[in-house]
C-alpha cells in the first residue's frame, strides 16, 4: 500500500479532522463551529467575533464558510425596539452526519467507477504473458 494512504489510515483523527478532510474547513472555521455547538443559544456575528478575538468581517467569512458547508444555519430574530438581526446556530448533528455519509457514499461510488474504468482501459491492453 502506498505510504500516503498508510499515513492517512494510521493517523490519529477526531471529529474536527473529519470537518477539515470532508468539508475543507480551516482551524478558525472549526473553532467557530465548536463555539456555536457549545453555545446555549444562537450567536450573532458580533458575538462570534468577540469570542474568537477577530474582526467582524473575519467572523462573518468563517460563518459563511460553515453555512456553505451545510453545518450552520442562519436565522432572523426580531429586536425588542424594532428591526431584526441574524443569528447563527449549528444544524442538527444527525443531519450533518447524514450529509457526511452521503458525501462518503458518493465518493466511494465514484472511486469504484474510476477503478472499473482503469481496469477496462489498462486491463485489456496488457501485453500477453510469456510462457516459459
Amino acid at each position: 500500500m502506498p505510504e500516503a494512504v498508510l499515513k492517512q489510515i494510521r493517523a490519529e483523527q477526531d471529529c474536527d479532522d473529519l470537518l477539515e478532510c470532508m468539508l475543507g474547513l480551516n482551524e478558525l472555521d472549526r473553532g467557530v463551529f465548536r463555539l456555536l455547538v457549545e453555545s446555549d443559544e444562537p450567536l450573532t456575528v458580533d458575538h462570534i467575533a468577540k469570542f474568537i478575538d477577530r474582526e467582524r468581517t473575519t467572523a462573518y467569512r468563517s460563518v459563511k464558510r460553515l453555512q456553505e458547508a451545510g453545518v450552520v444555519k442562519k436565522e432572523q430574530e426580531s429586536c425588542q425596539h424594532g428591526g431584526y438581526h441574524h443569528v447563527y446556530r449549528v444544524k442538527d448533528a444527525d443531519a450533518i452526519a447524514d450529509g457526511l455519509q452521503r458525501m462518503l457514499n458518493e465518493w466511494y461510488a465514484n472511486t469504484g467507477q474510476l477503478i472499473q474504468e482503469f481496469r477496462d482501459t489498462y486491463g485489456e491492453s496488457r501485453p500477453p504473458e510469456i510462457e516459459s
